[in-house]
């Protein structure tokens, strides 16, 4: 079977990617590609797209078009077809920092006792101690005033519970389904790259109204 005389290229891009500062930025950073002749793919790869500089700033929109032109001058009359995104979101990270254990041991510390006053605030509203005591008169027939061992076992219980929940224990899962709070970070970082390419957009269309008026 002859290769056909026009090459076909296929271009999927990435949603979102992090790059070092000043990094040349080339379309294998960006997307995948496929070719036919598949000997194009290489050179496609490695093409570059623009140099990253400081006054991108931390983020930085790559547009499909983008990739058409640059695809274009190097396989002049290719045939090339997009699928998925239209854009990729490039986050420019400025240097490699390592974790700050001081700030990590404080976000524990405000994460821990926030959690804690808030159940305890909760327990204190609904007035939890009385409802303890209720149930274990109910139970056993008489009145405790102070039902410790329910109220260790509930306190076991919610910790369990919020694991369960969470499908997290430190760093094991119980399954490979998405946690609660995976899925809503998922989700409200979704809505954050929409906003930042819809401003980006908004940018680059006031740039080039204001080119066009000089």
């Amino acid at each position: 079977m002859t290769a056909p005389s026009t090459p076909i290229i296929y271009v999927r891009l990435h949603s979102r990617i992090k790059m070092k500062l000043g990094v040349t930025l080339k379309i294998r950073h960006v997307a995948h590609v496929l070719t036919d002749p598949p000997g194009l793919e290489d050179k496609v790869l490695e093409a570059e797209l623009m140099q990253t500089e400081k006054k991108d700033g931390s983020l930085l929109l790559v547009d499909v078009l983008q990739i058409i032109g640059r695809i274009q001058k190097i396989v002049p009359g290719a045939t090339i077809e997009t699928l998925g995104s239209s854009h990729t979101l490039v986050e420019l990270i400025p240097h490699d920092r390592p974790p700050s254990k001081s700030l990590f041991v404080l976000v524990w510390l405000l994460l821990f006792f926030g959690s804690a006053l808030t159940i305890m605030n909760f327990h204190a509203d609904v007035n939890m101690k009385e409802v303890h005591i209720r149930i274990v008169e109910m139970l056993t027939g008489y009145r405790d005033e102070n039902p410790y061992l329910f109220q260790t076992a509930y306190s076991i219980g919610i910790g369990f519970g919020m694991a369960v929940f969470f499908n997290h224990l430190f760093k094991k899962k119980w399954n490979d389904e998405p946690t609660p709070l995976e899925v809503e970070m998922y989700l409200y970082q979704q809505n954050v790259d929409q906003y930042a390419v819809n401003e980006e957009y908004e940018r680059i269309k006031k740039e080039h109204a204001h080119s066009g008026q000089k």
